[in-house]
Order: structure tokens, then sequence, then C-alpha cells
């Protein structure tokens, strides 16, 4: 792939790392000095329950950034691109879609083929 090719990756990547970041921080602070007390059992079970579907969220994203600093490595050490299972080299318009993608567009159809017959 060529350098500003990766380049345009790296900067992808670490624009979406910060991003989420940024959100992350925001759903901290929100959570720590927004401590409200409804006496309505009802309100303290919908708070409850946005704050556990916002935690979900964020641990989603938590481990989309480790993914995503995956990614900048393997730029890094020239394997960005190449597919972990033929070697052959990942489409760029897959790598646009999921930037975090180690395999083919192939190999990961086959992949899914075996998981959906086995059940998983």
């Amino acid at each position: 792939m060529k350098p500003e090719k990766l380049e345009f990756f790296r900067y992808m990547l670490t624009q979406k790392i910060n991003e989420l970041l940024d959100d992350a921080g925001k759903t901290v602070s929100e959570m720590t000095v927004g401590k409200e007390n409804f006496p309505d059992p009802n309100d303290r079970a919908s708070l409850e329950s946005d704050r556990n579907f916002e935690l979900r969220i964020r641990d989603r994203e938590r481990k989309l950034i480790l993914k995503m600093r995956e990614a900048i490595k393997r730029i890094d050490d020239g394997t960005f691109g190449i597919c972990e299972i033929c070697g052959g080299p990942i489409s760029e318009k897959r790598l646009a879609a999921r930037p975090v993608t180690t395999q083919c567009i192939d190999c990961k159809t086959k992949q899914e083929r075996i998981e959906k017959l086995k059940g998983e």
C-alpha cells in the first residue's frame, strides 16, 4: 500500500480514537456530576437503565479503541492491509469501511459461513 494511503488510515484511526476518548470523558463527568436523587422508583429505574446502556456502549467503544491501536501498530510494522489468514491484500474499500479488519472479504466470508454452520 502506498505511504500516503497508510498515513490516511493512521490519521483516520487516530481521529476516531480521540473522538471516542472525548465521549468517554464526557460520560464519566456526567455520571459523577449529575447524581440525581429521584424519589419515584420508576424514575430511578429508568435512570439506572440509561446508565447501564451508556456503560455498555462505552465498553464496546473501549474494545474498538484497542482494535484501532492494534491497526496503527500494523501500519507501523508493515502488515496493515494484509490478510492474516491467506496473506493476500485487503481491499482499500474494505479497509475504508472497517479499518480494524485483519481479514480479506473472502476469508471473513468463509469464517462466517463456518461459524454459522457450527451455530456459534
